[in-house]
């Protein structure tokens, strides 16, 4: 990095975006957040402002008001943006269809209209290996065909057809679409992490809420999968590799140019039984579960191929699967309750 730059964190006060931001503080980034708090808590920020020294700002906008983002961005000196903001759980946009596509892609083309004005060109988006549907092959590179199979999914592949779109008009633009795998891990601190409102829709933020007795099992759905011991795998990333991640395409931006889309996840696949049992271990203590019928849409297997990320980012993750569970659990031992109220 030759100097400082100043970075836009759209849903920054979420939980890749939290994360996000301390590590572009502590490498000498401004950071300037918008987030409507819609699935988050400011105090986030205010953790975050202890953890990591530096210039961080938050502005409670909804990210489809135009005007309001453009009053933010204005003066602000903004030079990239990270694009965290959006809606994120698969069953609920089975359920409300329009508020996702409402939510997602509108709020993606209010901010576009913004960087337009203001001439921002440099864009890293947030989205999800969900856009590979039923993976034809593992591990998943990113020449796999693309076929979300869930309207969270669709809009997250309808964002990306956008960007595309967006960076073939100008030569100008640079846009790396970032398809992360399964973040989880909290910051090693136990001050900021994962805090889902109402009954979560991952595995590890509702072990992790078995273990401090929010819930009273887990369920497992399925163990009869062609998998070495009957149960999903899946490529499980610690959120702080995947703050890197993100830091690592901002600081590698200018020399990416058009649209490209880049895996974030570590290569290799662990079992709902493996987590399970890691996250015992660093509970010190088995923790309830038992097995259900297979959930619908469950592919057998997820994980990335890797190596592209660390071509053209010089990125890799180094977190292993206790050191994920470790620290989610210093997060929610310390915080039963997720983030207080108000």
């Amino acid at each position: 990095m030759s100097r400082p730059s100043t970075v836009l964190l759209t849903g920054g006060a979420g939980y890749i975006g939290s994360h996000t931001a301390v590590v572009l503080l502590e490498a000498g980034h401004r950071v300037v957040v918008v987030d409507d708090l819609s699935n988050s808590s400011e105090e986030s920020l205010r953790r975050v402002r202890r953890l990591a020294d530096g210039d961080l700002s938050f502005h409670r906008v909804d990210l489809r008001d135009v005007e309001a983002l453009d009053a933010v961005v204005t003066g602000a000196g903004i030079d990239s943006v990270i694009h965290f903001a959006g809606l994120k759980a698969v069953g609920e946009s089975v359920d409300q269809p329009v508020r996702y596509w409402d939510v997602n892609v509108g709020g993606t083309i209010a901010l576009l209209e913004v960087l337009e004005r203001h001439g921002i060109r440099k864009l890293v988006f947030s989205s999800s290996a969900t856009v590979y549907g039923e993976p034809e092959r593992v591990p998943i590179d990113e020449s796999a065909a693309v076929g979300a199979t869930n309207p969270y999914g669709r809009t997250k592949q309808a964002i990306e057809m956008l960007l595309g779109d967006v960076a073939g008009s100008s030569p100008e633009w640079h846009v790396v679409l970032l398809r992360y795998f399964n973040p989880v891990g909290a910051h090693p601190s136990g001050d900021i992490g994962e805090d889902p409102n109402g009954i979560p829709n991952n595995l590890m933020p509702f072990v992790m809420q078995v273990a401090v007795g929010r819930r009273d099992e887990l369920t497992i759905f399925g163990d009869d999968y062609p998998t070495p011991d009957g149960t999903c795998i899946r490529d499980y990333i610690h959120v702080m590799d995947l703050a890197a991640g993100h830091l690592a395409a901002i600081e590698r931006i200018d020399s990416l140019p058009g649209c490209r889309a880049v895996n974030l996840g570590t290569g290799s696949g662990s079992s709902v039984l493996q987590v399970v049992a890691a996250a015992s271990e660093a509970v010190g203590r088995p923790l309830p579960h038992r097995i259900g019928p297979r959930r619908a849409g469950d592919v057998p297997a997820s994980f990335a191929d890797p190596a592209l990320a660390a071509e053209l980012l010089g990125w890799r993750a180094e977190r292993t699967l206790p050191e994920m569970c470790a620290d989610a659990w210093r997060w929610q031992s310390q915080n039963p309750e997720g983030y207080p109220a108000g």
